[in-house]
């Protein structure tokens, strides 16, 4: 089992501590492709998994979601949160067993999540559907201090309901000067990269655990397509996600690593419970 380099009373107080930075933009991240967000005060989660729903889920079966990392925190101890978001309807992604203890002890808290996908949302949330502030790409939002667009992404390919609202959205965060993209599972689409250069990317968190030549995983760029897709948006820096979680979906860093050094491409690879810190 992997431990986090931060996790339950030492992650609260490193969370503390950064309050006291209130220019910059600090991101930890929480395993999977879940990170928090703090900036001036406010605190946003992405795309949080903070439970063992999953590996509880598929026990005795052919598809055993053994865990590889240790929960970096329990959710019910996130008592500061001001915003949550969810990428799409996949259960790492929109988990009602990190989403409803944080409802519980975060009476003011919004969930934005694509508007495809707002009942669902609302139920593993346990809340009215009504109060999900649902979005589509194209669109952007204010909520909770931070500045939102949405971006379509493709896992596998994209696919809409039958309003034509998209089912899988990644998120452009606009903090001040700084920019953040997180993508949610996808694999490159024409037209992407164009999208997003327009929309001045500073960081960009991508998955890695996509399709590799010695076995096929769908629906989530591999690390050297992560490296290269930051590379043609124009980010200053990308940030890998989407593995050491499960180990039947999972995938070394080591290929978009060797990619971003080839390629020029800025890059940090984290670790669970570990705190980067994005500075204009």
């Amino acid at each position: 089992m992997i431990e986090p380099v931060l996790s339950d009373d030492a992650f609260l107080a490193d969370v503390r501590r950064a309050a006291g930075d209130p220019s910059a933009v600090h991101l930890w991240w929480l395993g999977q492709s879940g990170y928090l967000v703090q900036w001036r005060g406010k605190h946003l989660l992405v795309d949080p998994y903070l439970s063992d729903s999953l590996t509880k889920k598929y026990a005795g079966t052919d598809k055993p979601h053994v865990r590889m990392t240790r929960q970096v925190i329990d959710p019910a101890r996130l008592d500061f949160i001001d915003l949550v978001t969810s990428s799409h309807a996949h259960t790492d992604h929109l988990d009602p067993d990190t989403l409803r203890p944080l409802f519980a002890v975060n009476p003011s808290l919004r969930l934005l999540a694509p508007e495809a996908n707002r009942a669902l949302s609302a139920e593993r949330a346990g809340i009215n559907p009504q109060a999900v502030l649902g979005i589509d790409e194209g669109q952007s939002v204010e909520a909770a201090g931070f500045s939102i667009t949405a971006v379509a992404s493709a896992h596998e390919a994209i696919e809409r309901d039958e309003a034509g609202h998209s089912k899988h959205l990644g998120y452009v965060f606009r903090m001040g000067r700084l920019s953040l993209y997180h993508s949610g599972d996808t694999v490159r689409y024409a037209g992407m990269a164009g999208r997003l250069r327009e929309l001045d990317v500073g960081a960009a968190i991508l998955p890695i655990n996509g399709a590799l030549p010695e076995r096929r995983v769908p629906g989530n760029l591999s690390g050297p397509e992560a490296a290269r897709l930051a590379k043609d948006i124009g980010a200053r820096v990308v940030i890998p996600c989407h593995y050491e979680m499960f180990e039947f979906n999972t995938a070394s860093p080591k290929p978009f690593v060797e990619e971003c050094r080839r390629l020029g491409q800025l890059f940090v690879v984290p670790r669970a419970g570990e705190r980067w810190t994005l500075s204009s």
